[in-house]
């Protein structure tokens, strides 16, 4: 049976939402390139590390070389850097903090798994890097979700056995990544996009230490 020895946490979504940072980054980009760019075309980079989510927004039939694609890439990251400067621990999400220190009165391991390559700053920012044993970013694995890679790392990292880890994802590719990797996971968000998911809550405030210990010792789902 498992057991509950560590929580991973995506960052954005679940522990903080720096959606409106990256929209308007990613608009900004676009709108210097002359590339279409909406909230519609936004959601599909959700989850989606930095050179997938600029395929998205340059769009099919691009002609923009790999050293362009670098570059565009870093430029929109330097305006996502400076929007960034201004989160505070005030940004955190509805139960997060509540829950991190549930969980480290618990003994219960802790780690980040986050494609952005930015999760240690924002994590600073927040007042809470030093709640985590562990915080992989997309510096850390070449394989993005739903590949399981981000959150195997984090576990290794953390010593801990994939199926004692449960996950915090607020994409389905989360979700599908976590599965992929072992672990159990719980969705923070919209019931209907994250279905695949043990539990699913619209915010941390939802979930607790029991709560967890019982979700790892249920039956795994079938099918």
């Amino acid at each position: 049976m498992a057991r509950l020895e560590a929580a991973i946490f995506d960052l954005d979504g679940v522990i903080v939402s720096t959606d409106r940072q990256h929209y308007l980054a990613w608009k900004r980009l676009a709108d210097e390139i002359g590339a279409p760019f909406d909230r519609e075309r936004n959601e599909q980079c959700r989850g989606v590390d930095r050179m997938a989510s600029l395929r998205i927004v340059l769009g099919p039939g691009h002609r923009y070389s790999e050293a362009e694609m670098t570059a565009l890439a870093e430029r929109k990251n330097g305006y996502y850097q400076a929007l960034i400067r201004q989160i505070s621990p005030a940004d955190l999400l509805p139960g997060a903090a509540a829950l991190i220190e549930e969980l480290e009165r618990r003994g219960v391991k802790r780690a980040v798994g986050s494609a952005s390559r930015n999760a240690a700053a924002v994590l600073e920012r927040l007042g809470i890097a030093g709640k985590f044993q562990a915080v992989v970013t997309g510096h850390d694995f070449t394989r993005s979700k739903p590949a399981p890679d981000v959150f195997l790392t984090a576990a290794a990292r953390l010593g801990a056995a994939p199926g004692n880890c449960v996950v915090f994802e607020d994409a389905a590719a989360g979700v599908e990544a976590a599965h992929a990797g072992g672990m159990k996971a719980v969705g923070v968000g919209r019931a209907d996009l994250l279905a695949a998911a043990e539990r699913v809550v619209d915010s941390l405030a939802e979930v607790s230490y029991a709560d967890l210990v019982r979700l790892m010792e249920a039956a795994p789902r079938r099918g």
